[in-house]
């Protein structure tokens, strides 16, 4: 179901006026619509480690070079540098004078800290990607924007968690007639999606890809 798509079925909910366009979404309910449908999928992303958000990264990482930008937008799960499984640690100071643990990297400054090797070494990402929406063509990108575009979180549960969840938020009052309903199918869905998809996991850094 596109954004569009959940933004009707929201208002089929609240007993509102459906519309035919993207265009017509301009009354202050429609625009509360959009921005709760898209703080409620942030948030849901953000609540676990979910493992639609797993996603791969190989890259090359130079000789002589101890910092890189951040190849990613999200969170690692694990570093793999010349197949060697590298840990996180917060002590950044250590890079640079060399000192560091052995077999370890940190963040600085939106970059990667990494030891010194003296030839290139090809590398791996695993993490947990910071774009929750993407496109009807598969391009993923922060949030929902346009008409056609999807939540990552699988369909079947995204359908009642935003649709749900956003109208118990809007008219976010338990005397509500169908308060208890839209709860009951919202804690249901993220029950099933936790059940499913959660991924238990240490924690991990947050890296937030560079825009230049």
């Amino acid at each position: 179901m596109n954004y569009f798509e959940l933004i009707n079925k929201c208002l089929t909910e609240l007993n509102y006026k459906q519309v035919y366009s993207f265009t017509e979404l301009t009354k202050n309910e429609h625009l509360k619509i959009k921005n709760i449908i898209n703080t409620l999928n942030t948030e849901v992303c953000n609540s676990d480690n979910w493992n639609f958000l797993l996603r791969r990264k190989e890259f090359e990482i130079p000789a002589n070079i101890s910092e890189i930008p951040n190849p990613i937008n999200g969170k690692v799960a694990m570093l793999l540098i010349g197949g060697k499984e590298y840990r996180y640690t917060d002590n950044f100071e250590k890079f640079f004078t060399n000192s560091q643990p052995r077999n370890t990297y940190t963040t600085f400054n939106d970059k990667l800290l990494i030891p010194l090797f003296d030839k290139v070494q090809n590398a791996e990402i695993l993490y947990y990607t910071s774009n929750y929406a993407k496109t009807a063509e598969g391009t993923e990108k922060e949030s929902l924007e346009n008409d056609t575009d999807i939540s990552v979180i699988p369909d079947i549960f995204a359908e009642p968690i935003l649709v749900y969840g956003t109208c118990m938020r809007l008219k976010g009052n338990p005397q509500h007639i169908r308060f208890s309903y839209w709860l009951s199918m919202y804690n249901n869905a993220l029950a099933n999606l936790r059940s499913k998809s959660a991924i238990d996991a240490d924690y991990s850094p947050s890296i937030r890809l560079s825009r230049y």
